[in-house]
C-alpha cells in the first residue's frame, strides 16, 4: 500500500475555479480501489501560493507524488515538481495528462525531477505503475504507455497503451476528495443562459471521449485512438498523432446512474457535460445515444419542471456541446425537455474557405442556421469564434462580422493557437520557435486559453494586427476593417507570408488508428 499525493495545478488564473480535474478525480478513485492511501491537494481550487504547496509536500512521507494537466498548466507543474523533489526527495514523481503526452521527450528533458510519465490514457497504466512501485520493482521497460528513465537517466518512451474499449468499467470520480462546498459549488453560476446563471450546485460530468472530426487546431492526445509511437528520424521513440478515430462513449445507464448519485449525495442542480462533442457520439450510435440519455433523465425524475418561467428548484439542469451540421430539431427538443439549458457550438468562423480548410465538417450556411434551430428548441446556443487561422484574410474576417451582425450576436473571438498535439502545432512548430527566440519551452510557458495572443500561425497577419482585428470583430466594426485593409494593402509586400507550414514526423494526416483493447 502506497501513500499517494495528487496535485492539481493552477489553471486559468484570470477566472475563479469552476471545474474539478476530472482525470485526476478518476485516477484517485482507481488508486483508492487498489488499496492505496490517497490525498489530493487541489492547488487550482485553493490557490494558496508556494508556501502551502511546500507544506503539503512536507505533510507526510509520500511514496508517490502525481501531477498532471493540460499543456497550459506547464508553468505551474514545472514549479510543482521542483518543490516536490526539494521537500520530499524520496517520493516517486509521476506526471500525466496532455502536457506530457503531447511532447514526452521534451518534457522529460526540461523536467529531470519527473521519474515516470504516463502517455495517453492512464486508467490502466497508472495503477500498474503504483503496483510496481509498491513491489519495489522500478523497471518499467515492459510497461506500455509510459516514458521512464534508464539507469543513466535517459528518457525511454515505450509502446502505446491500448485505450479502454468499455468506458463503463471506469469508476466514478472521487468527488468527495475535492472542496465542492468550499469552492466549486460557490462558483456554479454561469452567464450562458438564465437557467445556468441560477445554478447553485453545478458539477462536471463526462459521457464520452474524443470526436470524429479532424479540426486542424484541435488535439486529442490518444483519447480518440489517434496516437501512435514510432522511432523518429534519430531512431528515438516519439509520439505521432493521426486522423485515426475510435469512438467511445458511456452507456446512458452509466451516465444517468452517475447523475442520480450526484443528486443524492450532493443535491446538484446543474450538470455540465465536458465532452468534446455530444453530437458526434449521437451520430456514431445511430442517433440513439442522446435520446436514450434524455428519456432516462426524464423517467428517473431528474428533469426539472419547465412549466413555469422561473428556474425550477427540482431536478437537474444540464448543458454540453453541439455541432452545426449534426444537430437535429427533434433531439434538441428532447434535450430541452429533459433539462438542457445551453449548448456550446464551435462555429469558429463564417468564412467558406476557412471552414473548408478547418476539417470541422461544417459550412457557412449550417453555421448561420444552427443558431436559430437551436434557439427554437428553447436551448441557448453559445457560439465560439476564432480568428488568426493560417489562411485568415480581411475578407474572411468581414464574412464573420457580417454573419454576427445578421444573427444579432456579439462575440469576442479567441486566437487560433497551435497547441501541442494538434496538426498545426507540428506544421508551424519551427515558425513558433523562431517567434520565441529559439526556445520552445518559452512558448509552452506562454500558452493560455487562447483569449490572449501567444505564438501566431496566421500567414497574413502579425500578432499586433490580430489583436486589433479581435477588437474589430468584438465591436462588429466593418468601417474600421475597411480602413485597415486599405492601409494594409499599401504597406505589405505582395505574396509575403509571415509563417509557412512544414511537414512533421509527429503528425500523420491519415486515418491510422492507435491500439484499442480487445475488451
Amino acid at each position: 500500500m502506497l501513500k499517494v499525493l495528487f496535485i492539481n495545478p493552477v489553471v486559468r488564473e484570470e477566472d475563479v475555479p469552476r471545474h474539478i480535474p476530472y482525470g485526476i478525480a478518476i485516477l484517485a478513485s482507481i488508486a483508492k480501489k487498489c488499496g492505496h492511501q490517497v490525498q489530493i491537494y487541489d492547488a487550482n481550487a485553493w490557490r494558496k501560493g508556494d508556501n502551502v504547496l511546500k507544506q503539503v509536500c512536507l505533510a507526510d512521507s509520500w511514496d508517490v507524488i502525481a501531477v498532471g494537466g493540460l499543456t497550459t498548466t506547464y508553468g505551474y507543474i514545472k514549479k510543482t515538481v521542483k518543490i516536490a523533489k526539494q521537500n520530499s526527495p524520496n517520493s516517486f514523481i509521476i506526471a500525466g495528462g496532455g502536457f506530457i503526452t503531447a511532447m514526452p521527450n521534451e518534457i522529460m528533458e526540461w523536467l529531470p525531477m519527473i521519474d515516470v510519465g504516463t502517455i495517453g490514457e492512464s486508467f490502466v497504466t497508472f495503477p500498474e505503475i503504483l503496483e510496481k512501485i509498491d513491489c519495489g520493482d522500478l523497471d518499467f521497460s515492459k510497461t506500455l504507455g509510459v516514458i521512464w528513465r534508464d539507469k543513466d537517466g535517459t528518457p525511454v518512451l515505450n509502446e502505446a497503451r491500448p485505450i479502454i474499449n468499455n468506458l463503463d468499467t471506469i469508476p466514478y470520480p472521487a468527488w468527495d476528495m475535492f472542496p465542492l462546498e468550499e469552492v466549486y459549488f460557490k462558483n456554479s453560476s454561469a452567464l450562458f443562459s438564465e437557467d445556468a446563471y441560477g445554478a447553485k450546485r453545478r458539477i462536471d460530468i463526462n459521457g464520452s471521449f474524443g470526436c470524429r472530426f479532424v479540426c486542424r487546431y484541435c488535439w486529442h492526445l490518444g483519447t480518440t485512438g489517434d496516437m501512435l509511437i514510432s522511432p523518429n528520424e534519430e531512431g528515438i521513440n516519439d509520439v505521432q498523432f493521426t486522423y485515426g478515430r475510435n469512438i467511445r462513449y458511456h452507456s446512458p445507464e452509466y451516465i444517468i446512474n452517475m447523475v442520480k448519485e450526484l443528486k443524492e449525495r450532493y443535491n446538484i442542480d446543474q450538470a455540465t457535460f465536458i465532452d468534446e462533442n455530444l453530437m458526434t457520439m449521437d451520430v456514431a450510435s445511430g442517433r440513439s445515444w442522446l435520446k436514450e440519455i434524455c428519456d432516462l433523465w426524464i423517467d428517473e425524475g431528474l428533469a426539472p419542471n419547465r412549466t413555469k418561467k422561473k428556474r425550477s428548484k427540482t431536478g437537474v439542469y444540464w448543458s454540453g456541446t453541439s455541432h452545426a451540421s449534426l444537430h437535429k430539431p427533434d433531439i434538441l427538443e428532447k434535450m430541452y425537455e429533459s433539462g438542457c439549458t445551453h449548448l456550446v457550438y464551435g462555429l469558429e468562423s463564417f468564412d467558406p474557405n476557412i471552414l473548408k480548410n478547418l476539417g470541422k465538417g461544417s459550412n457557412r450556411k449550417n453555421n448561420i442556421s444552427s443558431v436559430s434551430i437551436c434557439m427554437e428548441s428553447g436551448i441557448i446556443p453559445i457560439p465560439n469564434i476564432i480568428i488568426g487561422f493560417p489562411d485568415e484574410t480581411f475578407e474572411s474576417i468581414r464574412n464573420t462580422i457580417t454573419a454576427l451582425i445578421g444573427l444579432g450576436i456579439h462575440a469576442k473571438p479567441h486566437f487560433a493557437t497551435a497547441y501541442p498535439g494538434s496538426e498545426w502545432y507540428y506544421k508551424y512548430k519551427n515558425s513558433i520557435i523562431k517567434q520565441y527566440n529559439g526556445s520552445l519551452e518559452n512558448y509552452i510557458l506562454d500558452l493560455g486559453d487562447a483569449s490572449s495572443i501567444s505564438g501566431t500561425i496566421s500567414e497574413n497577419f502579425s500578432a499586433i494586427e490580430l489583436i486589433g482585428l479581435q477588437e474589430l470583430v468584438a465591436k462588429r466594426d466593418l468601417r474600421s476593417l475597411d480602413l485597415a485593409e486599405k492601409h494594409f494593402n499599401k504597406s505589405r509586400i505582395k505574396d509575403y507570408k509571415i509563417h509557412e507550414a512544414e511537414e512533421s514526423f509527429n503528425f500523420i494526416p491519415k486515418k491510422l488508428n492507435g491500439p484499442l483493447a480487445s475488451n
